[in-house]
């Protein structure tokens, strides 16, 4: 039966928990979430770098192929982590991972796995942040990397997967 009630609230889901009891009320989050939404949905990806001159973020709910035709630039050296940002809507998901591959010129040069967990459903966005990692240096690492990213689970449910580029420079603004 559905009644109309306003948002949740802290205190209103407290008393629907304290009179339904758990198993109910996350049924009633979960029956709220939009059906033809995927399950998960990743929503951005953000490289994280306290020297930036600006935040270098891609919106994965857009065109992805348009990624391969631009790059972000990354001074060489420099420290910065990778923030996934992503929506659980339906139902509990498990095992939740992100696999990058990294190519230049065409070779596979590494390959980088997270586990990222398992998450259930909520209307708020989740986000995994990456180990802190060095961009290359070097005047031999400098140019162009092309970076295959895929969010996977456990059973090997690929939930999204894309292609950006990533340009080593000596500078921010080279």
């Amino acid at each position: 039966m559905m009644v109309n009630s306003p948002p949740f609230t802290k205190m209103n889901l407290d008393i629907l928990m304290s009179v339904y009891g758990f198993p109910y009320v996350l049924i009633c989050f979960v029956h709220l979430a939009d059906p033809s939404a995927p399950n998960v949905q990743v929503t951005r990806l953000t490289l994280m770098c306290e020297t930036a001159p600006a935040p270098l973020t891609l919106d994965l709910q857009g065109d992805l192929e348009s990624f391969k035709k631009q790059s972000f630039v990354l001074k060489e050296g420099v420290e910065y982590r990778i923030k996934i940002s992503f929506k659980v809507n339906k139902e509990i998901v498990s095992g939740l991972k992100y696999v990058q591959q990294t190519f230049r010129k065409g070779i596979k040069i590494d390959k980088s796995d997270y586990m990222v967990g398992s998450y259930g459903p909520r209307p708020n966005e989740y986000e995994f942040l990456t180990p802190l990692e060095e961009a290359p240096k070097g005047m031999l690492a400098r140019g162009t990397y092309n970076i295959k990213s895929k969010f996977t689970d456990d059973d090997k449910h690929d939930h999204l997967s894309w292609e950006w580029n990533l340009n080593i420079k000596k500078d921010w603004k080279d």
